[in-house]
């Protein structure tokens, strides 16, 4: 992936556009988050109801600061071992973080991509971006940029051609309800295995 093309594809998001781009799953799709317009245009474009999250990409650790409000104990070792990859944790949002990306649960959820496009795109914006899948909510997500034209037949504004994703799995989300690690949605990660969760 040529520079230039982040470099535009970071331009779209922040005129408020929507870029498709390559993650270790799938293809996701990127909006500012702090760009009312674009979160629900976001929505439009997937037909995805306005009660559900978006989860965030964020370049680093210390970028959580940006979003999340508080980073419990029981992530640290998580965030270690695991990211960048495929592990989405749910963290207490910080009151800047807008309810369309929240779903009104006051929760974030947030990961740190593997996949060096998608590393290079939240770097360019030095911010976090929204990572919701490519697709049609409730059908399956895109794994090329071919899929994503397919899938949205022109209405996503930029799309950053990484090739085809593993596929696979979706990342694994976790968080914390009544003080223990939660399987939120099952992934690439086997959290029974691995975490004895």
């Amino acid at each position: 992936m040529c520079k230039n093309g982040i470099k535009e594809a970071a331009a779209c998001i922040r005129e408020g556009g929507v870029v498709a781009f390559p993650t270790e799953t799938y293809y996701g799709l990127a909006a500012d988050p702090d760009c009312e317009q674009a979160i629900e245009r976001l929505f439009e474009i997937k037909k995805r109801e306005l009660d559900q999250p978006l989860l965030l990409l964020v370049e680093s650790r210390a970028a959580l600061q940006q979003v999340v409000a508080d980073v419990p104990e029981t992530y640290i070792a998580l965030m270690t071992r695991y990211w960048p990859g495929p592990l989405t944790l749910i963290f207490p949002a910080k009151p800047c973080v807008s309810k369309k990306i929240t779903g009104g649960t006051d929760t974030v959820g947030v990961r740190i991509s593997s996949h060096l496009v998608a590393q290079q795109l939240v770097a360019e914006m030095g911010k976090a971006i929204t990572a919701t899948s490519a697709n049609i909510s409730g059908m399956p997500p895109a794994v090329s940029a071919f899929d994503v034209k397919k899938i949205f037949q022109g209405s996503v504004d930029y799309i950053l051609d990484g090739g085809a994703t593993a596929a696979g799995l979706c990342s694994t989300i976790l968080g914390i309800k009544n003080k223990k690690l939660t399987v939120f949605r099952k992934g690439q990660i086997d959290v029974v295995g691995d975490l004895g969760v």
